[in-house]
């Protein structure tokens, strides 16, 4: 693939010249006459390398290395200077710059310097994609489907999880915000770095404080010794606040006190507590609504949500539920040390028709039940909840019965290819079709 490279300066004749041989050289060069410019394009898209002249008018120097490094902390980033002193490359060093490059600038110097960064920029994404797979398998953070809505939570994930930002996710109760949330967490920190996972419901509203950020001996009554709070016992890590809506209002403004400052009061100190936390917070409510109504202050929801994601209930991804069921039983036969093979197709076409008002949280609950009472190898109609087994796939779909036929026939072709372990030539003949005719009928469906 081509090298972006966003080049940076204010002299126009050396940003088009310098431009030129980076193009001619094969590079993909994108160029700004300003900090503030500059910031705008790299938050628009993201380059490979940065080359940024260190004294302009407007935001420039150390400033603008600050931010180009908190926008893309993965992206290399460059200084072209005139007159570089130890002083002035110890300042960019510290906020963020791989190396710097003395006008005139020599062309070799350039490539090589440029050529060594991408290189590490692919280094960079090889290990994380290499840490993130571990990481997956050992800590159970894979988000299994193929649906539009689960790929572009993946896609956000891979894009903010290593920044730090603080990120809010949203979705009915049981779709897997807090597995977003590890997901996030092991995009950015290593497996020593601490997750908490707190959930602000349960807590009991006198002691909310306390837990959340610790308290000093006699502090009130029955405090007989320090105690760290949630807070602190993530610092380094992550901190995950699940069903953030709970929280009380006078608790609001020191919350987004500790986001801001990194810093918070236990409860009776008279000093406070530094610590390095990522805030992710959850919650299965509308929080504009929640804003409106007066329960949750606005900027505390600016301040937690830099991000948002939203997760679809499973109704909205049917076509993820056959590679949910697999990825699911793989992990509870293994649990439960039962021997079961898959779920037979009417099986499957009754866990396709389900409402699932619970969303992937009852479909475990559905698939544990059914491993756990199956007699045969295969999970079978008879094994699954009679609310299960006893709803019509015609109950989700249009009353129009073309376009209910269209969507039974499209989760069973995706089923019998899951069987056929995605060989179309092999699901073609279990479907009893050959293959062009398979070919043509899945393009009709949009599959």
């Amino acid at each position: 693939m081509t090298a972006t490279v966003l080049l940076i300066d204010d002299e126009a004749v050396f940003r088009e010249d310098m431009a030129a041989i980076l193009r001619e050289e094969g590079y993909a060069c994108d160029t700004a006459a300003d900090g503030e410019e500059a910031l705008r394009r790299a938050s628009a898209e993201a380059a490979d390398v940065i080359l940024c002249d260190l004294i302009m008018p407007g935001l420039c120097g150390v400033d603008l290395i600050t931010r180009l490094a908190n926008l893309c902390p993965d992206t290399p980033l460059l200084i072209i200077t005139a007159n570089a002193t130890m002083e002035t490359a110890v300042d960019a060093f510290r906020a963020g710059a791989a190396d710097y490059i003395l006008k005139p600038v020599l062309p070799e110097d350039l490539f090589q310097k440029i050529g060594r960064c991408v290189e590490q920029r692919r280094l960079q994404r090889e290990l994380r994609y290499l840490r993130r797979h571990v990481s997956e398998q050992v800590t159970g953070t894979t988000i299994v489907g193929e649906s539009r809505g689960i790929r572009a939570v993946r896609e956000l994930i891979e894009r903010v999880g290593p920044s730090g930002s603080s990120i809010l996710v949203t979705g009915e109760s049981g779709t897997g915000k807090e597995l977003v949330a590890r997901a996030l967490h092991h995009a950015r920190s290593d497996d020593h770095a601490p997750f908490i996972a707190v959930n602000c419901a349960a807590l009991p509203r006198e002691l909310m404080e306390s837990e959340l950020f610790g308290h000093v001996r006699g502090a009130f009554t029955g405090a007989h010794r320090d105690k760290p709070g949630y807070f602190e016992l993530a610092g380094g890590g992550t901190l995950f606040l699940d069903e953030i809506c709970e929280l009380p209002a006078e608790l609001q403004p020191k919350l987004l006190r500790a986001i801001d400052q990194q810093e918070f009061y236990r409860v009776g100190a008279t000093r406070p507590t530094r610590t390095s936390v990522r805030l992710i917070a959850a919650t299965n409510r509308d929080p504009l609504r929640e804003i409106e109504e007066k329960r949750f202050r606005e900027d505390l929801f600016f301040r937690i949500s830099v991000v948002q994601i939203e997760l679809p209930p499973l109704r909205d991804r049917r076509d993820d539920i056959p590679l949910l069921v697999e990825h699911l039983l793989g992990r509870l036969v293994t649990r439960l040390n039962r021997r079961i093979t898959g779920v037979t197709n009417a099986a499957m076409r009754a866990l396709m028709s389900a409402r699932w008002r619970g969303n992937v949280r009852e479909l475990v609950n559905v698939l544990e039940r059914a491993v756990l009472l199956a007699e045969s190898e295969q999970i079978d109609v008879g094994d699954l909840p009679r609310e299960i087994s006893g709803e019509a796939f015609t109950a989700q779909t249009s009353d129009d019965l073309r376009s209910a036929v269209r969507a039974y026939e499209r989760e069973h072709i995706r089923h019998v290819l899951l069987v056929a372990g995605g060989n179309r030539e092999q699901a073609a003949r279990r479907l009893g079709i050959d293959a062009s005719t398979l070919y043509r009928r899945m393009k009709e469906l949009e599959m």
